[in-house]
């Protein structure tokens, strides 16, 4: 296997591990499942429906990635978008007295420099001249 595709497929494995960890525990705290929203704390319900949405989306872009398609960049700047969105939502909640971590900042600010970083990683594997 030739150096891009080893790159490639780490790229893929990567994004595809965060999804699932994403999506296992987004849905733990929205279900409740093994006591994990207990020890959430203070959790902002919008945020976490924001973060299962985005480990679907990461899944099918990995999917995407993976078959060379085009859309997968599309879809993950389409993702970090929208994960702006939900930041300055966050913001707002935060300044209108809603109650929230403090952890919950750090985290969307990592989700999102994450997803730019791999759109930006995606593009460049997928349109790289061969």
């Amino acid at each position: 296997m030739d150096k891009n595709k080893t790159f490639k497929y780490i790229i893929a494995i990567v994004l595809i591990a965060f999804a699932l960890l994403t999506v296992f525990m987004s849905s733990s705290v929205l279900f409740d499942w093994f006591g994990i929203r207990a020890k959430e704390g203070n959790y902002v319900p919008f945020i976490v429906k924001t973060n299962l949405t985005m480990g679907i989306i990461y899944l099918i872009v990995a999917y995407g990635f993976i078959k060379s398609k085009k859309w997968a960049f599309w879809l993950m700047l389409s993702a970090a978008l929208f994960l702006f969105f939900a930041f300055a939502g966050f913001y707002i909640h935060i300044h209108t007295g809603g109650l929230y971590e403090n952890q919950t900042i750090g985290a969307m600010t990592f989700r999102i420099l994450f997803t730019l970083l791999f759109a930006g990683l995606i593009y460049i594997t997928t349109n790289k001249k061969t």
